[in-house]
């Protein structure tokens, strides 16, 4: 039997290593081909290991290009026996590195295998454990799941519960919250908090006023019923600045913008109606004693200011009838009990005759008109002087008592006149801010125009109070003004 040496230099038989039978327990092994049609990675891979295996047999007369079959690698040169799989670059046998003839012994890869195996077996372990434990913890669920705990039953009841009670609260909260739903749905609110009969005009009024307002300062329902809470309810300044959390000057501001607007939008709502529509709605306890020729019933009254400190404006501002400074005003209203005339604010010094002669409200009577006025109005001259007639209640002038005609009359004018003094009662009971000392900064002139803010103010209460039922009672009925 011829006997031959492997490529690095062991004898071996040549059937055999034909064969590739093992003679005393060796085998042998092809240089690794290279396999570039079974993609980028394994070509990469495998040209890697041919080059490894041509560096470690260093023999000069094998090429990369041309490898023969016949030259074959024994078992002895590897710590396993055998060459690793192609794709284990770690382990290492991947690479003969045993017995190789010469004294530069590649760097072996049995540290990184070891460890990369330990790692292996870690993990696997790991992953035991965790199916191990999850399985422990699933059959823990379905016990507990199975079992009938009260415990938890009480719990669950508890949580709805406490569920339930929250949603009570919140919606008792948003009742109680000054929210853009705080007045909705809420007749009793809208009354109190503005003044008005109902939601419906209180939306009315700011759909009709927000397209107005400085594109700075558009008006919410929120900033609407701020406005309105401070001219029904007089709430100090600082207290709506916290109630609203807002600014003192924001709050100023806010108001004034909105004074404005709703004198200028709604200001026609104070209107003298024209002869026709006032006979075609004269209530009959007036078409019983003067026909239908009573246009307009009016009085004055007057709201305390802050004292002038300048001496001309301080002695027109006294008011000997109230005993202070006052801004009075003249207030008329149709016999159903609409106002449908209100002046400008005078010094309270001004007496009801000169009001009545400079404010406007002669132009307005025509001829036949009957006025009705209180006793102080001294006008029958200058309402004669446009052809109509004044009807003030009788009174003694000197003599013991009246007779029984003027005693009569006397009855009869006050009970109708009596209206104006209800109206003009609604109107300061209505906005409680007509109550308070006014500042005088509010009589001051506004810019460009020739009225005051105070006349705005007073002007837009009564267009407020013509949009609430009227005083006057209807025949058939007992409504009454909810003021």
């Amino acid at each position: 039997m011829v006997r031959t040496c492997c490529v690095i230099g062991c004898n071996v038989s040549s059937r055999d290593r034909q064969r590739n039978k093992p003679e005393n327990g060796l085998s042998f092994h092809s240089f690794p081909t290279w396999k570039q049609h079974e993609g980028a990675h394994v070509a990469d891979v495998t040209k890697r290991r041919r080059l490894a295996w041509i560096a470690a047999v260093r023999r000069p007369d094998i090429k990369f290009s041309s490898i023969s079959k016949h030259l074959l690698v024994c078992s002895r040169h590897f710590q396993s026996g055998k060459p690793a799989y192609v794709m284990d670059e770690t382990n290492p046998d991947w690479v003969p590195t045993l017995h190789m003839g010469h004294s530069e012994i590649l760097t072996s890869n049995s540290d990184r295998h070891r460890r990369r195996t330990q790692q292996r077996a870690a993990a696997e372990l790991a992953t035991a454990n965790v199916e191990n434990l999850d399985l422990t913890v699933r059959h823990t669920e379905a016990t507990r799941q199975t079992k009938d705990c009260v415990c938890c039953e009480q719990s669950r009841a508890e949580v709805n519960r406490l569920l339930e009670e929250n949603r009570k609260l919140q919606s008792q909260l948003k009742k109680t919250e000054l929210n853009e739903h705080f007045l909705k749905d809420d007749t009793e609110k809208v009354r109190y908090y503005t003044g008005l009969p109902c939601f419906a005009i209180l939306l009315a009024v700011f759909d009709n006023v927000k397209a107005f307002l400085p594109a700075s300062q558009k008006l919410s329902h929120f900033q609407m019923r701020q406005f309105l809470m401070r001219l029904r309810l007089d709430l100090p300044v600082q207290h709506l600045c916290d109630l609203f959390n807002v600014s003192h000057k924001t709050l100023s501001s806010v108001f004034t913008d909105t004074i404005d607007v709703l004198y200028a939008r709604l200001g026609a709502l104070v209107h003298w109606p024209e002869r026709h529509c006032l006979q075609a709605t004269m209530p009959p306890q007036f078409i019983e004693i003067f026909g239908k020729r009573v246009a307009i019933i009016v009085d004055c009254f007057e709201i305390c200011t802050e004292r002038p400190s300048n001496l001309k404006a301080h002695a027109q501002t006294y008011s000997q009838y109230k005993g202070t400074h006052t801004m009075k005003y003249l207030v008329g209203i149709t016999p159903l009990g609409a106002i449908s005339f209100i002046s400008k604010g005078w010094g309270g010094s001004a007496s009801d005759r000169h009001i009545t002669e400079n404010c406007g409200i002669l132009q307005r009577l025509l001829p036949g008109d009957v006025v009705l006025a209180d006793r102080g109005f001294a006008i029958r001259n200058p309402v004669g002087m446009m052809c109509a007639e004044v009807k003030i209640p009788a009174y003694t002038k000197g003599f013991c008592q009246l007779d029984a005609r003027d005693i009569e009359d006397k009855r009869a004018i006050a009970h109708l006149r009596i209206h104006v003094e209800r109206v003009i009662g609604t109107l300061r009971n209505k906005f409680k801010m007509l109550h308070t000392t006014m500042p005088i900064r509010l009589l001051l002139p506004c810019e460009g125009e020739d009225v005051t803010l105070l006349d705005k103010i007073v002007k837009v209460c009564c267009v407020l109070v013509n949009m609430c039922p009227s005083v006057v009672v209807k025949p058939g009925t007992t409504e009454t003004c909810s003021c």
